[in-house]
């Protein structure tokens, strides 16, 4: 299929050109029909494969521009994710000419201003469930002429805290409202929700090819407590680009990023705690490559979709192949070589043999040596 045939406008065509998208992925196939008819979908697919634009081309599409009124809301669990999504919506308006309004609202920023911008009449909005239900409460941001509203990161969203502000929000807009949930894992509890919310739900799944082989996988056993040394080392060794070292909590990240910072490494935690600007700085200096090295757990970094990640480091290990998966799958990523590198216990080194079993691949052992990275049984 291409971006024709699946009925896009030729502006929109040409706004991904720019980006250097040709051809649609497997799940922007798959969506692009159903929501432009103005079904209620829910985007299954891996992380990287397209999912933010497969529900943002349609969304443009179905705006009557000529209407200064809200039309689309679009709800992300984090920050990071939701100025992300926001960021392609600017992206898409400016690179084809359409004068769409977005704006973006999440928590941590003035409220007042918020508001200030809301009179301009946005078409889109994007932002965090608790903000936005805050300012639909207060009648602030107008739900009636709601026409889509999306659920990034479903799983998440509809099992948290957030759930009842989502559910305010759902609850706000006209009953003809389209919905769209879009999420890389499906969770019992969220999918019993969505089929509440949307009964007639269209599931639409574009799985990825199980593992990417541009990915290296590779393994390095040292005790708990030598962790951020080997870490250390191994940063000097390989140079990365671009690097995310995954730990389990928000604690470890900064704990890992003041001893590289320590060690003259440019290096950067995506904390959970932080506030809003530290965390864009954060992530603004890694895109830039003025950050070397991104430290984050899974949530922290889950939904980003962040270009030109060299390597991925396990500080922490995974106990879930799949959670294996979704970290190493940060690299590697449009046709480039990638390296993933877990630090393992002895004890932990018994996850080896379930990788490689479930996940079908082939993780190789290694040491350092005299500032080298080298195969575990090599002496020299």
């Amino acid at each position: 299929m291409t971006f024709i045939e699946l009925r896009l406008a030729p502006e929109l065509i040409a706004a991904l050109e720019q980006q250097q998208i040709s051809r649609p992925t497997p799940i922007q196939s798959a969506a692009l029909p159903v929501l432009l008819d103005g079904r209620d979908a829910y985007l299954h697919a891996e992380t990287g494969t397209g999912k933010t634009l497969a529900y943002l081309l349609p969304i443009f599409c179905r705006l009557d521009i000529d209407q200064a009124v809200t039309q689309a809301v679009i709800l992300a669990p984090t920050h990071e994710l939701a100025i992300q999504i926001h960021r392609q919506c600017c992206e898409l308006a400016q690179n084809s000419g359409w004068p769409v309004r977005s704006l973006l609202l999440i928590g941590g920023t003035s409220t007042d201003r918020q508001i200030e911008k809301l009179k301009k009449k946005p078409h889109v909005v994007v932002g965090s469930p608790g903000r936005i239900a805050e300012l639909l409460g207060r009648g602030k941001l107008k739900a009636q002429h709601l026409r889509t509203i999306v659920i990034d990161e479903a799983d998440r969203l509809l099992s948290e805290a957030s759930l009842l502000a989502a559910r305010a929000i759902v609850q706000a807009a006209p009953r003809t409202r389209q919905l769209i949930f879009a999420s890389a894992t499906l969770e019992r509890q969220s999918t019993e929700i969505v089929k509440e919310w949307a009964p007639e739900v269209l599931m639409l799944e574009a799985r990825a090819a199980a593992v990417n082989e541009n990915i290296e996988h590779l393994y390095l056993v040292c005790e708990e407590r030598d962790k951020p040394d080997e870490l250390r080392k191994l940063l000097r060794a390989l140079a990365p680009e671009r690097a995310i070292v995954f730990v389990h909590r928000n604690d470890a990240a900064e704990k890992v990023a003041l001893r590289l910072a320590h060690h003259k490494i440019p290096a950067a935690d995506l904390n959970a705690a932080l506030g809003k600007e530290d965390r864009k700085r954060a992530m603004d200096g890694f895109r830039k490559a003025e950050i070397q090295v991104l430290i984050a757990s899974d949530i922290a970094a889950r939904g980003l979709d962040i270009k030109g990640v060299t390597h991925v480091f396990n500080f922490d290990v995974p106990t879930l192949s799949q959670a294996y998966l979704h970290r190493a799958g940060r690299t590697g990523r449009a046709g480039a070589r990638g390296l993933a590198v877990t630090l393992m216990t002895e004890v932990e080194t018994r996850l080896v043999r379930r990788y490689e079993e479930e996940l079908g691949i082939e993780m190789r052992c290694v040491r350092m040596r005299d500032g080298k990275m080298v195969p575990a049984g090599s002496r020299s």
